[in-house]
């Protein structure tokens, strides 16, 4: 194999097996999570700091692509009728909708492993779920600014909650590919 198709390759499998290997630390890899609304505590330090690792990880995706594709693009005016490139924006913010939603579910999942962060998260929890058809209205174009700001505001409880709980949240905003992988 010469080395210039070697390090096609390369180029091509390296980001794909860390994108794979990423995806599975933020979702909380193939375990089946038990979800009792209340906090659970462990019994191993190590596993209550992997609890607020995955919130961490999970919530940062949540918030980086609620921003990126969904209030950012929103205040910009790309979803007003006749605006340049409405289609593709609406569709990429209806996507980042659903990944949004499915993050902070997984996230609060996450939160139920370490007891401070579960109490910390609770008052939210209802704000998330009033997350769930936001997809759909962003893509067919129906979203409302009070649909934004709640996805804003959701976020940002979120964020509180997790640095009340010693587990502070950045943005990290997802590839496309993982907006439509979900």
């Amino acid at each position: 194999m010469s080395d210039r198709a070697r390090a096609r390759r390369t180029v091509v499998v390296l980001p794909l097996v860390c994108g794979l290997l990423l995806a599975g630390a933020a979702c909380g890899g193939d375990k089946k999570e038990k979800s009792t609304g209340e906090a659970s505590p462990t019994s191993s330090i190590e596993k209550q700091k992997f609890a607020k690792t995955r919130f961490v990880a999970n919530a940062g995706l949540a918030s980086g692509a609620a921003y990126q594709w969904i209030i950012k693009p929103y205040r910009n005016g790309a979803f007003k009728k006749g605006a340049d490139g409405r289609t593709g924006a609406l569709v990429k913010a209806g996507l980042a909708g659903v990944f949004t939603y499915n993050r902070l579910k997984a996230a609060t999942r996450n939160a139920q492993g370490d007891p401070t962060l579960s109490k910390a998260l609770a008052p939210v929890n209802a704000g998330i779920d009033s997350l769930k058809g936001l997809g759909t209205k962003l893509r067919k174009g129906d979203a409302t600014d009070s649909d934004v700001n709640s996805v804003d505001s959701v976020i940002n409880k979120v964020k509180d909650a997790g640095k009340s709980a010693g587990a502070p949240v950045t943005d990290k905003v997802p590839s496309t590919s993982e907006l439509q992988k979900g």
